[in-house]
Parts: C-alpha cells; sequence; structure tokens
C-alpha cells in the first residue's frame, strides 16, 4: 500500500459522518465502544457521502468538519503539535492556540476530505490491549486492525481522553506505532526553525503546501 493510500485508509476511520458525540459519554459506553461505535457509522454513511464530492463540495467538506469535531479535540491536538512551542512564557498564546487550531483543523478537512473522496472502503477488527492505561477512567488506547479494499491489513491506536463535559474525544493517533501527531510537530518545529520562532508568521504557513 503507497503511501497515500496507507494515509486515506486511517483516515477513512479517522472521519466519521454519522457518530454521535452524546454516545460517547463515559457514564455510557467504554472508549473502545466510543470508538467502535463511531467507525460503525462511518462504514455505513460513506457512501452517501463521497457522491456529494462531485456535485457540492461546500456540503461535502462541512460533512467532513462537522464529522471531525465530533470526534477530534482540535484544540488539544493543536496543543500537541505546538508542544513546546505552546508552553511557557514564550509558547503561543490563547489567542494563537485558538487560531491554529482552527487552521489546523481546516487543513485536516481540505487534505484528508479530497483523499476520502477517492477511497473504497474497509473493514475493522477492535484487538485487545497490551497494557492497562494508568487511569481508564480519564483516558484509553483503543487498538484496531484494519482491512483495505486492496486486501492489505494495518493496525491503528486511537489515544481517547475525557473532555470537560465527560465525553470520549480523539487526542492523537498512530498508525503501525507512527505517532501522527509528533510527524505534525517535525513540521512545526521545522517552520519555526526556518521563520525565526515567530508563531504568528508559522500560523499563517500552515496551510501552503510545501
Amino acid at each position: 500500500m503507497d503511501a497515500l493510500r496507507r494515509m486515506v485508509l486511517t483516515v477513512s476511520i479517522f472521519i466519521g459522518v454519522s457518530f454521535n458525540p452524546m454516545l460517547a459519554s463515559a457514564q455510557e459506553v467504554s472508549a473502545q465502544d466510543a470508538v467502535d461505535q463511531y467507525v460503525t457509522g462511518l462504514l455505513a454513511t460513506m457512501e452517501t457521502i463521497r457522491p456529494l464530492y462531485e456535485s457540492d463540495q461546500t456540503a461535502y467538506f462541512l460533512a467532513v468538519e462537522n464529522a471531525l469535531s465530533s470526534f477530534v479535540d482540535f484544540r488539544e491536538v493543536a496543543r500537541g503539535v505546538m508542544a513546546k512551542y505552546g508552553q511557557g512564557q514564550n509558547g503561543a498564546s490563547e489567542e494563537q492556540m485558538s487560531r491554529f487550531a482552527n487552521v489546523f483543523r481546516s487543513s485536516l478537512v481540505e487534505f484528508y476530505g479530497s483523499a476520502l473522496a477517492e477511497y473504497g472502503g474497509v473493514d475493522f477488527e477492535i484487538l485487545e490491549k497490551f497494557t492497562e492505561p494508568r487511569n481508564p477512567e480519564q483516558s484509553s488506547n483503543v487498538r484496531m486492525s484494519l482491512l483495505g479494499d486492496d486486501g492489505d491489513t494495518i493496525e491503528v491506536q486511537y489515544t481517547m481522553f475525557l473532555n470537560e463535559n465527560r465525553v470520549w474525544k480523539l487526542r492523537n493517533l498512530y498508525v503501525e506505532g507512527v505517532n501522527l501527531r509528533r510527524q505534525y510537530y517535525s513540521r512545526f518545529d521545522n517552520l519555526m526553525n526556518r521563520n525565526d520562532f515567530n508563531i504568528d508568521k508559522v500560523i499563517g504557513l500552515w496551510e501552503v503546501p510545501e
């Protein structure tokens, strides 16, 4: 499987259109159950969404963005992508953090939404955990085996956490051991080094393909 198809496979499990965030309430389901419900909903609705890419891209990308926002805490992910640049006296301000979270969300919606439009589908299986998390009532890792329509199988691990509303949200994603948030951090760090550590400039450059 080439790099683009691998990413598309990952994102097809990353974006769920019929996922109801209320079903992810900690009072009703575990993190594993929340991910299971989310993926099941995705597989049932992808064929409905895909035609919009040709007929009404505005509606298509809006559906993708709504789905992402229901499952992913973009501010938490953005904080992880910024890492050391989002902390301390010289780190990003709250306004910069919010702005980057919005820019980061837009860039993901555009790239991943386009990739999803050309992807077929997958089967999946929830796997047993290697180890129990330190605080399973607040955070959890969910492992999943994905089978693509080309016959290739890869493993994905979701890093889930409970937000302030006691709803399970995605904080990070690992694809066959590769930390995707760390990959994005590498790009952010590279841009910071090349632009005199100007956070505002880096935020402005984030959507520009390199």
